[in-house]
């Protein structure tokens, strides 16, 4: 999957993977990665996820990373917030209070970028990526935050025979698979997606999960 991709959904405004309102399973389970308030927290291919301006909310500095200049622009501009903006690297750095957004492509990430990052929120990364750029993905994102030791992970499990992706179904077989033994993995929530949201139903869909895990590092 070629950042072309993602590009092109973006100027077509064909980004249904946006939540308009904070994600359920972020407010009912951040609580238990026991971060405290102040610390840092990566969100990888952030788009312009409200989830970001919650977390700033609740007191934890932001550091996104997202490839989409279109995404980055919409996210200060819908809330109202003037960035600053320089250039470092490979990466063009908007900032403003305690958001900062790293607009540019993840895999190019180095370890500095994230080493005041103490914890990680995904909701819709590693369900954003095709099964060969999964492993990639995951192996990046532990090499480029050593200093994160727990993470909240969002994923979707379907069939994807009937619906092509992304988003894609990452069982809790491969969740293993990707991040053990770097990290333990505790499955915190599983939930009916598909009762709650009709609009699966309607691409073809009989079954939906969403399973909600923390991640500690070793």
């Amino acid at each position: 999957m070629e950042p072309s991709f993602w590009h092109e959904r973006w100027e077509r405004a064909e980004i249904g993977f946006h939540q308009q309102h904070i994600n359920v399973h972020l407010q009912q389970f951040w609580t238990q990665l026991q971060l405290p308030p102040g610390q840092r927290v990566f969100v990888p291919l952030c788009g312009k996820s409200c989830d970001v301006l919650w977390l700033a909310g609740e007191g934890y500095p932001v550091t996104g990373v997202e490839i989409s200049p279109i995404a980055v622009e919409a996210f200060f501009a819908e809330n109202r917030l003037s960035p600053r903006r320089w250039r470092e690297g490979a990466f063009e750095y908007w900032e403003a209070d305690e958001i900062r957004i790293l607009l540019g492509d993840f895999f190019s990430l180095e370890p500095h970028h994230l080493t005041d990052c103490a914890g990680i929120y995904d909701r819709a990364s590693l369900i954003a990526l095709p099964p060969a750029l999964r492993v990639r993905y995951a192996d990046k994102l532990g090499s480029v935050s050593p200093c994160a030791s727990r993470l909240l992970l969002v994923t979707m499990e379907y069939d994807q025979t009937v619906l092509a992706g992304p988003p894609f179904a990452v069982s809790e077989t491969e969740v293993r698979a990707l991040y053990e033994p770097a990290y333990t993995v505790e499955l915190l929530c599983t939930r009916d997606a598909l009762a709650e949201e009709s609009r699966w139903r309607e691409r073809g869909l009989t079954w939906l999960l969403e399973k909600v895990y923390r991640l500690n590092r070793r």
